[in-house]
């Protein structure tokens, strides 16, 4: 059995549920975006002091026609990932705008090789289930970054990714490199290769960018992720429980318009809430609290039957020390256990902010320990344990015996070299500890020749779209390095 750990009773759950549904219905949100707003009034929601009032009966006929868990398939669409079926999928964090460098062990802005590092990096962890956008790319226009964390995602990594626009203009272009991809709209939507992150602005705001993005990922049938961002005592309730009414309130308005743009198209139900910490003015992503907010967030979401997401298993701290290990290994686990489906924030630094190639090493280590845990314990045979009492009590252990080499790999797990377990390591790995072992990891695959992902023909179009989309900004596409 899968364990589980929730935090609020059934009951509890309902009342979230409910108020949130009033809120909707007495309280509205505010949305910038006309075509959303028609949808809308046109299936019966009601406008007052320029908000739209959400009546129950939408969102609930919202929740019926939404799937309660979407496929993903890989590049070569031969390898796929359900979420929502109860397994926890671990995916690097979004849009860091800063990297820790690996050489001068202090933060800068990210470039193109940083993007291309990332992305081959990500393709050589074996517990990292996605890729996602981790970062932006200083060295191009602001403008174009979007489209282009996604080529270079398509371009050095098989992986399905996560991403998102910054710009209302970027949704056409990152669609037509991930139809160029699958070979056309119908083969993408019935193998998704990306989900795309909308995010409302709380509290109860809908911007043109994020609604103009929700809209379009529906009628494309590319699954959306919703990221509503509550900070408990600033944009939401003090309360834990109030911050997750809220959540519920703007996730269930983006369920409503993402089934009426296209009813049955994938969505996830998730964010990256939090608390604000007063001292400082900050908003700590590895405090126990926002990972409680997060796993009541994911309690609801399976309640309401769709697949879940949180930003859990990262970090607050400038660099990858005891306390980002800590936080990340303690956000991972209980994010297991709360049953969310997608969790974002592997190799995430800073609040969100900065992305760490050791650190992402690092945490897919530990990511392998949360699978193993979640699998729990597994009846392998009966009887269990009696059947080899007279093996073990005549040699004194089971060392070699047939049983122990049949289910040991089964059973146990086995970190990578970056985990040292040895009673007596060798000096050199002893030096700069796990830290030194994650860079060494880093290295060593960043050495390795460039493995080659798309086909050539496939490689020139997505890179001729590309090329196109930077002409019309009066920008060049930078280098790329070649396999």
């Amino acid at each position: 059995m899968t364990p589980r750990l929730e935090l609020m009773s059934t009951e509890m759950v309902r009342l979230v549920v409910e108020e949130a549904m009033g809120i909707l219905e007495n309280h509205g949100i505010w949305i910038e975006h006309e075509e959303a707003e028609s949808l809308l009034m046109e299936a019966g929601a009601t406008a007052h002091a320029g908000r739209v009032q959400i009546p129950r009966a939408l969102v609930q006929g919202a929740l019926r026609s939404a799937p309660s868990t979407i496929t993903f398939w890989d590049f070569a669409a031969e390898d796929s990932f359900t979420v929502g079926s109860g397994i926890s999928h671990f995916v690097p964090g979004s849009a860091a705008l800063q990297i820790w460098d690996l050489e001068t062990m202090s933060p800068r802005s990210p470039v193109t090789s940083d993007l291309v590092n990332l992305a081959r990096l990500v393709d050589s962890l074996g517990h990292v289930s996605f890729q996602s956008t981790s970062i932006v790319a200083s060295d191009v226009p602001e403008s174009l970054a979007d489209r282009y964390r996604l080529l270079i995602a398509l371009l050095y990594c098989r992986k399905p990714v996560i991403t998102g626009t910054f710009a209302q203009d970027a949704f056409c272009s990152m669609q037509a490199l991930l139809e160029a991809v699958r070979g056309g709209p119908e083969e993408l939507a019935a193998k998704p290769l990306a989900m795309f992150d909308c995010c409302p602005s709380a509290p109860l705001l809908w911007s043109a960018l994020t609604t103009d993005a929700l809209l379009r990922a529906a009628r494309a049938r590319i699954p959306a992720e919703l990221v509503s961002m509550p900070m408990a005592g600033a944009t939401g309730p003090v309360t834990l429980a109030g911050c997750v009414v809220q959540h519920c309130a703007e996730n269930l308005s983006g369920v409503v318009m993402h089934q009426l743009a296209q009813p049955g198209a994938p969505i996830s139900y998730g964010g990256s809430p939090g608390i604000m910490d007063m001292r400082h003015g900050t908003t700590p992503m590895g405090a126990i609290e926002t990972h409680m907010i997060d796993m009541a967030n994911a309690q609801v979401g399976r309640h309401l039957g769709l697949p879940t997401h949180a930003y859990m298993g990262l970090s607050d701290s400038a660099w990858p020390d005891y306390q980002a290990g800590a936080e990340s290994v303690l956000g991972g686990v209980l994010a297991m256990l709360a049953g969310v489906s997608i969790v974002s924030g592997a190799g995430m630094l800073k609040f969100e902010n900065r992305q760490s190639l050791e650190k992402l090493v690092l945490d897919n280590e530990f990511i392998g320990a949360i699978h193993r845990l979640s699998r729990g314990l597994e009846l392998r045979e009966q009887p269990m344990a009696g059947h080899l009492m007279e093996a073990l009590i005549t040699k004194g252990h089971l060392l070699d015996h047939d049983h122990t080499r049949a289910w040991l790999r089964k059973e146990h797990y086995f970190p990578g070299p970056s985990v040292e377990r040895r009673a007596e390591p060798p000096p050199e790995r002893e030096a700069g500890g796990a830290h030194r072992r994650a860079l060494d990891a880093v290295q060593k695959t960043l050495a390795a020749p460039i493995r080659a992902i798309p086909p050539p023909e496939l490689k020139t179009r997505l890179i001729a779209i590309m090329k196109a989309e930077f002409a019309r900004f009066g920008a060049s596409l930078p280098a790329l390095p070649e396999a």
